[in-house]
């Protein structure tokens, strides 16, 4: 069984086989949008900031 193993033609069909497969996950998920759309859509996190920073300080000078 280890003679089988180690022999160069299965070594080198598995190394083959790795590669071609890392080479096929990348070209699925290389053109993934995870979450960039919504992103842009939605309001970034320092708007938000300032803009509720904008509010408190209003509802300070009324005060």
């Amino acid at each position: 069984m280890l003679e089988w193993l180690t022999n160069p033609w299965v070594i080198i069909f598995i190394v083959v086989s790795v590669v071609v497969g890392n080479i096929a996950a990348l070209k699925y998920t290389a053109n993934m949008n995870v979450g960039k759309a919504d992103k842009l859509k939605q309001e970034s996190d320092l708007d938000k900031l300032n803009r509720l920073d904008k509010l408190n300080r209003e509802n300070l000078d009324d005060k």
